[in-house]
């Protein structure tokens, strides 16, 4: 009986898929060095080029950055921000969302790029 139980379990953690974040379909610039954070120190937040924005897979609207920071820099006062835009999207919507991270005193902020690969 218990090696039954063992094989549903090793079956369960072999066919489990872990769903990771999937933010918005954007285009990112390009950069030719960055450094690499860990996935539990960052809080991302997507702008697609319409505008669209996302904090770790939850769609909001502009006004709605700042009580989500603040709660989460209330769980983790140590998490970092990573900015993700399209390469398109409008510098004042980009210019707002900031605003919003400022209100909600996010100071560790990261803007993530693209890595150019060298030919």
């Amino acid at each position: 009986m218990a090696d039954i139980a063992f094989l549903l379990i090793i079956f369960f953690m072999v066919t489990t898929i872990f769903k990771l974040e999937e933010g918005l379909p954007i285009s990112l610039p390009r950069t030719q060095a960055g450094e690499k954070i860990p996935r539990e120190k960052i809080a991302h937040i997507w702008i697609d080029n319409f505008g669209n924005i996302s904090i770790d897979d939850l769609i909001i609207g502009m006004e709605d950055i700042e009580p989500r920071v603040l709660a989460k820099l209330r769980e983790n006062p140590a998490l970092i921000i990573a900015f993700n835009t399209d390469e398109m999207t409008p510098y004042g919507t980009m210019d707002e969302a900031m605003e919003q991270l400022k209100r909600a005193n996010a100071l560790s902020v990261s803007f993530t790029t693209s890595l150019i690969e060298d030919s």
